[in-house]
């Protein structure tokens, strides 16, 4: 129950506590600014989590929205195929919308007019925007049977493109628009709020045929449970509907292979969320070493001011009103911390964003969403109350715990001497040092992997090389013979250009992954269920490995006459041969690829004609995998149609001068040669290396800060804490010179009890490391976690910070007068 007197006593207590701390003006933006840093990196790094982890997706009752997923015993896979999509959506009983779509599809060319244009485009069906709860602006979104296979060309487009391109005109609905020089009818224009992860701004039907064999899983789907039904209902529905697809399919599901549902946000948020935490324990960290820093400061100041406190106690302040007292000085230091440090914390939200790798899911592309919403005032005002309690009990407790007639009678210079007497603030100096020692250690793990991966050969040449996407979508590019055609009259046009060297073009750029497709050995048993193994897949023009620089092993690459109507070749990387025939020449061998994944993939058989150098293919910290090349002019019209639906064709350029000196000239040889077709996502393959390793540099980058800011607050720390015990100690220290202690004497006896606290404290931090580090191992690339290495260079500089933090009060007692120093009182 609370006293009838609590609020005047509070109201006392404040006004005293600001009196006081007005006072010390210096003790006061000291220990503020401690606070601040603290406070603020933790409130810069929680703004993130909360817009990643926490925050609920933008859609209406997104709670209620689950991906549907392929379940093995790898892990949960979000690709799926038609066929998949087809059964386990038939499952009424759980899902009130099921939709399938191609997030990262290859964009839609918006052609017309006088100003071409690459927009993002999502090839949906007609429960897409059920599932996600879309508003409609005018019109309608498409139906059932427009998303029907042979359906009509229909529509949906974004309010921003409607706004931006269209002059928010309302008469568009029912007119068509050109896309990919084809006319769709644009049907319906969402609302202004709605935004999708990534962002779209044309959504088409899919239009798959229901009775599809298909079983390539290129796309992905999600569903709306009905009202009332769990995850676990959902999840228990979806094995059901697995078991459906085995009988359904006979040998198209491997033995292991069920399906499951999972929150849409935790598919969105992926393996972010490890790094994300990671981040916030060091954060946490550093804001335990600026309290053990304040709580020192205060325990200082709490020695000078125990005969105020005696005073207090022996007019009658009970130990409950003084420690209320201390505690109230305590927390309205952290609450001034607090603002400061929320000031501080909107600052590195800006920084963080300015370094952002781009592949934080919900901030890369909305960086304009991360705000400090309630939910970061709340956690800034709760860390700093916490804060304020933490770093304020050990000093109002121990100021309290004292004799009074001792305290009295002594003088204020002479309250207590020596680390004897101050084994609270050795023990919270220990504490920072030890915390200190692991963020550096993380650090410096993390600097070690960035160092490791910069000296990765990723199989190619990234220097002087321009890559572009475009998207061929439309009737023209549903055959090889269509894109095979562009190709070629821009390779004409391109290679005129001067400083232009070799052109080639692939489904995908190195680093980035691709497609993945099954194969089968010639005269060999299947030893992965029905196939021999399961690869990667590129089709690339001729000059692909002349572009990029990869080396020709063995055989030959390929050659302009590789098309249709010749041999069908395949070339493969030494990873494969190396798995696949060990001990025995692959140059000659026949495989065929895709057999059985559906009616799109059946083609002859490949003869292997040439071996090529491994390529990071999936990233830089990802080793080389199995890879099989094709020529572009062979690929199957079925799956060149597929392909144009799901992902650009990218441009790879190799030029003489620096790249983007002729990125106008390139961009308008290609207009020219696909006949008006606009490029996006204009990158030199340098840049595409360095986004490889992105987000290791950003870990690495604020992982750093912090444990330079640990390092700071730690030297201050002992530093603080030695000079204070000089002060007390200058009575003894003037003893032991009169006695005959030589001035290197007295240096050395500072400095050693410095470093013993360091020592400490390294040993400390040191297991600690070893035992929280672990946690980093999937952030991590060539190194350990308990790399001998890393852990020693990580305890040199915190003893070398330590040591010169020591010396500097050890030159300065080393200087006192024994005769000054016998009269200091």
């Amino acid at each position: 129950m609370i006293s009838p007197n609590f609020f005047e006593n509070l109201w006392q207590d404040i006004r005293y506590a600001g009196r006081t701390l007005r006072r010390s003006p210096g003790f006061m933006a000291t220990a503020i600014l401690a606070l601040a840093l603290g406070i603020g990196a933790n409130t810069a790094i929680f703004t993130v989590i909360n817009t990643v982890l926490l925050r609920p997706l933008s859609y209406p009752q997104p709670d209620r929205i689950v991906a549907l997923m392929r379940h093995t015993p790898d892990g949960d896979e979000q690709g799926t195929s038609i066929t998949k999509f087809v059964v386990w959506c038939q499952h009424k009983e759980v899902f009130q919308y099921c939709a399938v779509y191609d997030f990262g599809g290859p964009g839609i060319n918006i052609t017309g007019g006088d100003r071409p244009e690459q927009v993002k485009g999502i090839h949906a069906s007609a429960d897409y925007f059920g599932v996600f709860g879309a508003p409609v602006e005018i019109g309608r979104t498409y139906t059932l049977e427009e998303d029907r296979a042979g359906g009509p060309k229909v529509v949906v487009i974004s309010n921003g493109l409607w706004r931006n391109r269209y002059g928010g005109d309302p008469g568009l609905v029912g007119k068509s628009i050109l896309l990919g020089n084809e006319a769709y009818t644009v049907v319906g224009v969402l609302g202004r709020g709605f935004t999708t992860d990534p962002p779209a701004d044309v959504w088409i039907p899919v239009q798959a045929d229901p009775n599809s064999t298909d079983q390539a899983h290129y796309l992905s789907s999600a569903a709306r449970l009905k009202p009332g039904v769990t995850i676990e209902q959902a999840k228990n529905s979806m094995k059901l509907a697995a078991e459906e697809f085995r009988q359904k399919f006979p040998g198209k599901l491997d033995a292991k292979e069920s399906a499951t549902v999972a929150p849409l946000r935790d598919t969105v948020v992926g393996d972010v969320r490890t790094a994300l935490l990671i981040l916030l324990g060091a954060v946490a960290l550093v804001l335990l070493i600026a309290c053990a820093n304040v709580a020192n400061l205060l325990l200082a100041r709490a020695t000078i001011r125990k005969r105020e406190i005696a005073l207090r106690a022996a007019l009658g302040a009970g130990r409950q009103r003084i420690i209320s007292q201390l505690l109230t000085e305590s927390l309205l230091l952290s609450l001034a911390g607090g603002i400061l440090g929320l000031v501080l914390g909107y600052l590195g939200v800006r920084g963080i964003l300015a370094i952002n790798p781009g592949d934080i899911p919900r901030i890369g592309d909305h960086a304009t969403a991360i705000s400090l919403d309630w939910r970061v005032l709340l956690f800034t005002l709760g860390v700093s109350i916490m804060t304020g309690v933490f770093f304020g009990l050990i000093p109002a407790f121990s100021a309290t715990r004292t004799d009074l007639n001792v305290t009295l009678k002594e003088s204020g210079s002479r309250a207590g001497t020596g680390l004897r007497q101050n084994k609270a603030r050795s023990i919270l100096v220990v504490t920072e040092i030890a915390l200190a020692l692991i963020l550096l250690v993380g650090a410096a793990l993390l600097i070690r992997t960035f160092s490791l991966l910069r000296t990765v050969n990723p199989g190619f040449n990234a220097h002087n090389v321009l890559t572009m996407q475009m998207s061929l979508t439309g009737e023209r590019f549903n055959k090889s013979s269509g894109t095979d055609q562009v190709v070629r009259e821009a390779e004409r046009r391109i290679a005129a250009l001067p400083g232009a060297q070799a052109v080639a073009v692939s489904c995908c750029l190195p680093l980035e992954g691709g497609f993945d497709l099954p194969f089968n050995i010639a005269g060999q048993p299947p030893t992965d269920g029905p196939y021999n193994g399961d690869v990667q897949f590129r089709p690339i023009s001729p000059e692909y490995f002349s572009v990029l620089q990869i080396p020709l092993i063995h055989g030959r690459a390929f050659a302009d006459g590789d098309h249709m109507n010749t041999a069908h070749v395949v070339v493969i990387n030494e990873a494969m041969a190396k798995k696949y025939w060990p001990k025995a020449d692959p140059l000659g061998q026949v495989i065929t690829i895709g057999h059985g994944v559906g009616p799109e993939f059946e083609e002859p058989s490949r003869q292997i004609v040439g071996v090529v150098g491994n390529v990071r293919e999936t990233g830089i910290d990802q080793e080389p995998q199995p890879v099989m090349y094709i020529p572009l002019a062979q690929q199957n019209d079925g799956v060149t149609a597929l392909q144009n639906r799901i992902v650009p064709l990218t441009w790879m350029v190799r030029t003489a001068v620096q790249p983007f000196s002729l990125s106008e000239a390139i961009q308008k040889e290609l207009l020219g040669a696909s006949g008006g077709l606009p490029v996006a996502h204009i990158r030199p393959m340098d840049q595409v290396l360095a986004e490889s390793t992105a987000r290791t540099n950003f870990n690495m980058t604020l992982l750093t800060i912090f444990a330079s800011v640990a390092l700071l607050l730690a030297a201050i720390g002992i530093y603080g804490l030695m000079a204070y015990s000089v002060q007390q100690r200058t009575q003894e220290i003037g003893i032991r010179m009169a006695l005959g202690a030589t001035v290197e004497n007295v240096r050395k006896m500072v400095v050693a009890q410095g470093m013993l606290l360091t020592l400490i404290g390294i040993l400390i931090g040191a297991a600690g490391a070893l035992a929280l580090t672990r946690l980093m191992a999937s952030l991590l690339y060539g190194v350990k976690t308990w790399d001998p290495v890393v852990l020693l260079c990580a305890a040199v500089v915190l003893a070398g910070v330590a040591l010169v933090a020591t010396y500097v009060p050890a030159t300065r007692a080393s200087r006192v007068d024994p005769l000054d120093a016998l009269r200091y009182e």
